[in-house]
C-alpha cells in the first residue's frame, strides 16, 4: 500500500504560521552585516542563514534566507521579529518553545524547524561575540 505524502494534505499549520509563510517580513540577505550564520538540517535538507545589524550589543535590524518547507520559512521570520531591538543577552535566552508558540504552535514532525532557527541565532551571536572578545570597543 502507497501513501500519498503532501504538506498540504497530512499537517494542520496554524493560520500564523501561513501568513508568516506567503508573506515573510524579514527575508533577503543583508547589506553589511556585524555576523552571518549560517545552520543546516541534513534529515530534512532545510537549511538556514541568519544576518544581524548589531549596535552597542543590541539587534538593530535582522534578516534571513530558508532553503526548506513553509515551517522553516515561518520560523525563520518570526523568529527575526523576536529578536529585532533585543540585547544580545536577551536574544540569547529565546527559547524553541517561544518560536513555537508565536506560530501559534507545530506540528510535531516540524517542530525541527524551530530547532533549526535557534541553532542558528545562538551560532550567530557566539559568532559576534568571539569576534567582539578580540576585537575592542565597536557599535
Amino acid at each position: 500500500m502507497t501513501v500519498d505524502y503532501t504538506e498540504r494534505g497530512m499537517l494542520k499549520y496554524s493560520e500564523k504560521l501561513l501568513e508568516r509563510f506567503r508573506n515573510p517580513k524579514n527575508i533577503g540577505e543583508m547589506e553589511n552585516p556585524t555576523v552571518v550564520a549560517e545552520e543546516g538540517d541534513p534529515q530534512c535538507g532545510d537549511m538556514f542563514r541568519m544576518f544581524l545589524k548589531i549596535e552597542n550589543d543590541r539587534i538593530v535590524d535582522a534578516r534571513f534566507l530558508s532553503f526548506g518547507c513553509a515551517a522553516n520559512i515561518a520560523t525563520g521570520d518570526v523568529t527575526v521579529d523576536l529578536i529585532k531591538g533585543k540585547t544580545v543577552d536577551e536574544a540569547e535566552k529565546l527559547q524553541i518553545k517561544e518560536i513555537a508558540e508565536a506560530l501559534g504552535g507545530l506540528p510535531a514532525i516540524k517542530m525541527h524547524c524551530a530547532v533549526l532557527s535557534y541553532k542558528t541565532l545562538k551560532k550567530a551571536l557566539a559568532e559576534y561575540r568571539k569576534t567582539r572578545s578580540g576585537a575592542g570597543p565597536q557599535g
